[in-house]
């Protein structure tokens, strides 16, 4: 998702990758949780996070609609995105403690925060920045940035981002030239990566390529 905003205005201007250390840990969130707690439409899903959740929760994606996920369209693109608490109006999977309900199986947005992810024209790659204003916990410390993340396999993980990314880059870049099939493509984008259920059992990314291909064709 593209910001209007400069790259200088919203990180300390450098570019991280996996490997590097960065000051973002925040001591667990001790006896924090403002990100969690106005998230409205901002919790953006890839289909990664909905094999977590569909897997963890024991529920297919149409079981979770309405409940825990709804749909947006972001940059002419329908994306899952987390709901929020309607009588607090924070996370729904955030508890009466303050806590995270599904911290072990959390989404990606949620991982990186607060760092985001910034492209490269060619698509080819992707680093990571801090932004410098998104939390408000203070005296951060350095920790490495796979660490934080917390994902097995991540070059595996990264390389799938990628290519995600790409498949939602060239929906956008298509949708001015050609407005009348953007329906047909959100629909078989969301069918394809996010109703049709994965295998638990099945490594991930294996299936996830499988359904690239298709998506090509």
């Amino acid at each position: 998702m593209k910001r209007n905003v400069t790259f200088e205005e919203i990180s300390d201007n450098k570019k991280y990758t996996h490997d590097d250390l960065a000051k973002i840990s925040c001591n667990g969130c001790l006896n924090c949780h403002e990100c969690c707690d106005f998230t409205d439409d901002t919790i953006h899903l890839n289909p990664y996070d909905i094999f977590l959740l569909s897997k963890n929760l024991n529920l297919s994606f149409e079981e979770m609609l309405g409940k825990y996920i709804d749909l947006t369209v972001i940059d002419y693109v329908v994306t899952p995105y987390l709901k929020k608490d309607e009588s607090s109006k924070a996370c729904v999977f955030l508890n009466s403690e303050g806590r995270c309900n599904i911290h072990t199986f959390r989404p990606g947005f949620c991982r990186m925060f607060p760092l985001g992810r910034i492209y490269e024209d060619d698509g080819d790659s992707f680093k990571y920045f801090i932004q410098v204003h998104e939390c408000p916990y203070p005296n951060k410390s350095k920790v490495k940035i796979k660490q934080w993340l917390g994902i097995e396999n991540i070059s595996k993980y990264e390389e799938y981002v990628l290519s995600w990314h790409n498949i939602l880059k060239n929906i956008t870049e298509c949708a001015n030239d050609n407005p009348d099939l953007l329906n047909a493509v959100n629909t078989k984008l969301l069918s394809l990566f996010f109703v049709m259920p994965y295998s638990y059992e099945e490594d991930f990314y294996d299936q996830f390529k499988e359904r690239l291909n298709t998506w090509s064709k």
